[in-house]
């Protein structure tokens, strides 16, 4: 399979604004911080992985804050939340067109088999 038909997604988990300053802006009212699970989908599956990615953005100055600028009180509300997260259970489901090549796979090998076992019979 080539990479371009790996998809991944993120589901959002959770939302939460804080009241801390923004380091760009400094507006203590926009501050958002995201929780979201990967999510792996291609033709024959999808699987939804237990990695979770926390996102620190502002509303105002529509600005991303990575963790090298967090301010101490924003680690500590951070590291509250991400106790509270509760991920979806990983899971892995099989596509209806892998079901379908499997099974016309296996049809098509004891169709061979049984022309073989016939062949070998007649003789």
């Amino acid at each position: 399979m080539s990479p371009k038909s790996v998809k991944e997604k993120a589901i959002l988990l959770k939302e939460n604004r804080l009241t801390n300053n923004c380091p760009v802006c400094f507006s203590n009212k926009d501050l958002v911080l995201y929780f979201h699970q990967k999510v792996v989908r291609n033709r024959l599956y999808t699987k939804v992985t237990n990695e979770i990615t926390p996102t620190l953005a502002c509303k105002k100055c529509s600005s991303t804050i990575y963790p090298v600028d967090w301010t101490d009180d924003i680690e500590r509300v951070f590291e509250y939340y991400r106790k509270t997260v509760v991920p979806r259970k990983t899971s892995f489901r099989l596509s209806t067109l892998f079901l379908v090549l499997l099974l016309s796979t296996v049809l098509i090998v004891a169709a061979l088999v049984l022309w073989t076992m016939y062949r070998e019979t007649t003789r």
